[in-house]
């Protein structure tokens, strides 16, 4: 099924067209529930199909897991704070989540920027996360690792690296920071987002928990086989947020300047501005470029920021170019697999759509 919505008489490629693109690439993905959609300038196209017979809910208005595609979202209620004086980039998380207590000399060192940016020397998750995960590994890894064991982790840890001398991909590092920012402003971590991000950018249908009966997709393993909805445990930060696909284009539209309500709140329309701007270089040659929580590449139609994620059983991938309004946001149902060609079909809408 596809959804089209009218176009400006000025717009470049119409709705039609890109329903046709769309139509294209769904044939490539092979899930239970797929939804791919964009938007150009607020003008938005949704396509919605698999394997699956359709349920009661349409696949749009369903909400997705996001996994580590939550991070953005961390990353804009940072800046946010930033913008409003409330933390800076530079204050030191040991010292917002306890003070006075005895921490490795690195672990002292660590900032706000680091823990975002994935900076701050810390491991992928803690090095006991695993005993207890392994077990469960298909079902429930991190619902047995509760908040107050995550900062316990980062308060004894020992860094392999000083802190903003290499980049390694960090769900720990992201979890302490959400636990950071929620000691820092005496909020808990669900309704701070809800208050700093969700709300002001009108985000009704994204949340961190379940949602009511029948208002969740559902995620499958490869052989289709259905996965219990994900519990993230203490590392809520780094990949609870649950969003339908619409409210994923609001929420990309909000950083292209393609939501028809622009954000009037300095501090919020600050925080977008910032999450956009590229801060640092790695890999080889210095090749790969990110801003505070986006991936950031070039293509042939200018510069593109993204993020995909993966849970036990759902995938979700976001991306925007800033420079041309575009905004593309993807869901499907299906755990990730080696041959799998769910992120490199969004990543090619992002990409290489004119």
């Amino acid at each position: 099924m596809t959804e089209v919505t009218a176009a400006p008489a000025t717009a470049p490629v119409s709705p039609a067209a890109t329903a046709r693109v769309l139509a294209e690439a769904a044939r490539a993905v092979d899930a239970p529930d797929l939804v791919l959609a964009v938007s150009r300038n607020g003008v938005r196209t949704v396509h919605t199909g698999g394997s699956a017979e359709p349920g009661p809910v349409p696949r749009e208005l369903m909400a997705y897991e996001l996994g580590s595609a939550s991070k953005p979202y961390a990353g804009l209620l940072l800046a946010r704070l930033v913008a409003q004086g409330r933390v800076r980039y530079e204050d030191r998380a040991a010292d917002l989540l306890a003070p006075g207590f005895p921490v490795h000399p690195a672990v002292r060192r660590i900032t706000l920027r680091h823990l975002l940016t994935h900076t701050s020397g810390l491991p992928g998750l803690p090095a006991d996360f695993y005993p207890q995960a392994v077990p469960r590994w298909s079902t429930d890894p991190y619902g047995g690792y509760p908040a107050d064991r995550v900062v316990r982790a980062f308060l004894r840890a020992r860094p392999r690296h000083r802190p903003g001398t290499r980049w390694r991909y960090s769900n720990f590092a992201v979890s302490v920071l959400g636990h950071t920012l929620a000691a820092a402003t005496g909020t808990p971590w669900e309704v701070l987002l809800h208050q700093q991000v969700l709300a002001p950018l009108g985000l009704d249908a994204t949340r961190v928990r379940p949602g009511p009966d029948g208002t969740d997709a559902v995620g499958h393993r490869r052989d289709g086989t259905p996965v219990p909805a994900l519990d993230t445990g203490g590392f809520t930060a780094a990949g609870a947020v649950r969003a339908t696909p619409l409210d994923l284009l609001t929420f990309l539209e909000a950083h292209t300047g393609g939501a028809a309500d622009s954000p009037t709140d300095s501090s919020l329309a600050a925080a977008l501005t910032e999450v956009t701007r590229p801060v640092l270089r790695r890999g080889r040659r210095h090749a790969h470029t990110h801003t505070l929580t986006w991936f950031h590449h070039p293509s042939p139609y200018g510069p593109v920021l993204f993020h995909a994620g993966a849970t036990l059983g759902q995938q979700a991938f976001l991306g925007f170019r800033p420079g041309t309004g575009l905004a593309v946001a993807a869901t499907a149902t299906r755990r990730v697999h080696r041959a799998d060609t769910f992120v490199a079909t969004a990543y090619g809408l992002l990409t290489e759509t004119p």
